[in-house]
């Protein structure tokens, strides 16, 4: 690869981080236009890594191409939301019950510390971060590496969704109560108790963010 294709794909890369994070975080709405000549002037980039970058969001179902519309954020029905919750709870399952006994689990434990500190500084996109992450690493102790990176793309798309909820979340419940479900899954996960396992998953619930 020469310089300058290096240079293109670091450009690519910043795109795809900042775009990512902006729609993560709530801070573009979904269904929002992505108007090329805005987001070249505000990333400082060409339209050639900018287009390549809104490929591979796309890929990642967090961008919709429109015909004659161009680009925008990606939108969910509720039809869409329920079929990939019941998805991530498939996969959940599976991987739950396909874990191997006494797993090491530094990296879920890594994921725990990670939530408490984007809980205590109040890194509200960290923290989302965070979450899916812990419970990626909980589906990557069965050892199925394909079965972790389905499970990780579903959650990417439930951020997604949930991303537009973040603010009012953060008004009405309390940022501890994330910390205590994952001290609770995280428990469970270390007992080894397949039932206790899922049922906290399932507590987890539908209702909050990457529940």
């Amino acid at each position: 690869m020469s310089d300058g294709e290096l240079e293109t794909y670091s450009l690519v890369e910043l795109a795809v981080d900042r775009l990512r994070r902006d729609i993560l975080s709530g801070r573009t709405d979904p269904g929002e236009r992505l108007v090329e000549e805005q987001l070249t002037r505000r990333l400082g980039i060409s339209r050639a890594p900018l287009r390549e970058a809104m490929r591979l969001l796309a890929e990642q179902g967090l961008i919709e191409h429109i015909p004659r519309r161009g680009a925008r954020v990606a939108t969910l029905s509720d039809d869409d939301m329920r079929e990939l919750y019941e998805v991530r709870d498939v996969l959940e399952r599976h991987a739950v019950t396909s874990t191997p006994a006494a797993p090491d689990l530094t990296r879920l434990r890594a994921a725990l510390d990670t939530i408490r500190t984007a809980t205590a500084t109040d890194d509200r996109l960290e923290l989302a971060n965070a979450h899916r992450r812990f419970h990626v690493e909980v589906v990557a102790l069965s050892g199925n590496r394909q079965l972790t990176a389905l499970y990780e793309s579903i959650l990417v798309r439930i951020q997604l969704f949930m991303a537009v909820n973040m603010r009012r979340e953060a008004e009405t419940a309390r940022a501890v109560d994330g910390v205590l479900r994952h001290e609770r899954l995280f428990t469970a996960v270390e007992t080894g108790a397949t039932a206790e396992i899922l049922e906290a998953l399932g507590a987890h619930g539908a209702r909050t963010y990457l529940t």
